[in-house]
């Protein structure tokens, strides 16, 4: 039988890519993590993890236990969810979602949801895709608003992910410029045509498939300032200091910017719905009726929705 508590220590091992790390974490002596780890291997008969100068790797057989250890614990915090919700007084929701996705597309269906169920507790977390879809998947959150730019999307039907990933739009990024710039009145715009450009970036992730595309058409950009808000960037576009790449959802509109499509190739972000394929009892309910309030708003905009899983 596979011991738990070991399966939780090489998970937290898996986490941080040292013993060292996971020890502190853990709270453990990194030799009382080592010697886990050792044990787990003993009653395996197979070593689960790779050790070097740079860390430890999973090997073939580790991965799969971490796989399982990131189920147990997921069902663990549902049970005990389960269990307090028992005699919980009221119901209640936890939903997360990226910044501008929750300032522009959760409030419309959120405003339908509360005035339905002015009995639920919601909590509405702030959280960057890569660390929302975790918390739904381990059920300390029931909804994730979430984004994908390129290639797959974070689950798909039959994957290991144990979340379903409900897609609601495309939500390509936009050149912002000064209105009174040359090209403002373009009805596109060729990456290459801005390499002389100073840029303001308003997100990390935005910036890097900036540098991607850049490198694509072979240009390289010169940045005035990274930030991590687009409001705040779009009124440095406005002032003058550069122009932007701006996702549709985030733009202000102002009657100062004008806003530019970029030919292909260009930077798209895939907006969806992440929900726990666990998801059970009234909570759950509450979370599939949210998910098809927020594909109704967007489903308004003319984008193709599905329909949440039961």
């Amino acid at each position: 039988m596979i011991d738990v508590q070991r399966l939780a220590v090489l998970r937290e091992v898996a986490r941080q890519g040292s013993f060292n790390r996971a020890a502190a974490e853990l709270r453990f002596t990194p030799s009382a993590v080592s010697q886990q780890i050792a044990a787990l291997e003993r009653s395996l008969g197979v070593p689960v993890v790779e050790r070097s100068t740079r860390g430890v790797t999973l090997t073939e057989a580790g991965r799969l236990l971490v796989e399982a250890a990131d189920a147990i614990s997921a069902e663990l915090v549902d049970a005990q969810q389960r269990i307090d919700r028992l005699t919980a007084e009221r119901a209640t929701l936890t939903v997360a979602s990226f910044a501008s996705g929750g300032r522009h597309l959760l409030p419309p269906a959120l405003a339908g949801f509360v005035s339905c169920h002015p009995e639920v507790e919601l909590t509405i977390l702030e959280l960057e895709p890569e660390e929302s879809l975790p918390l739904v998947r381990e059920g300390r959150a029931d909804l994730a608003l979430g984004y994908h730019f390129d290639g797959p999307p974070p689950a798909r039907p039959g994957d290991r992910s144990g979340l379903d990933w409900i897609p609601l739009r495309a939500d390509p990024l936009r050149v912002v410029l000064p209105r009174t710039h040359p090209a403002a009145d373009r009805t596109e715009l060729h990456l290459a045509e801005l390499a002389d450009e100073r840029w303001v970036l308003g997100c990390l992730k935005s910036a890097a498939q900036l540098a991607h595309y850049a490198d694509l058409v072979g240009v390289e950009l010169g940045i005035s300032c990274n930030s991590t808000d687009y409001a705040f960037a779009q009124s440095l576009v406005g002032a003058g200091v550069g122009i932007a790449l701006i996702p549709e959802i985030a733009l202000s509109h102002a009657p100062d910017l004008a806003v530019v499509p970029l030919a292909a190739p260009s930077p798209v972000r895939h907006l969806g719905l992440a929900l726990s394929r666990r998801r059970r009892g009234s909570s759950a309910r509450l979370a599939d009726e949210l998910a098809v309030r927020v594909a109704g708003v967007t489903a308004g905009q003319r984008e193709v929705v599905t329909s949440p899983a039961s």
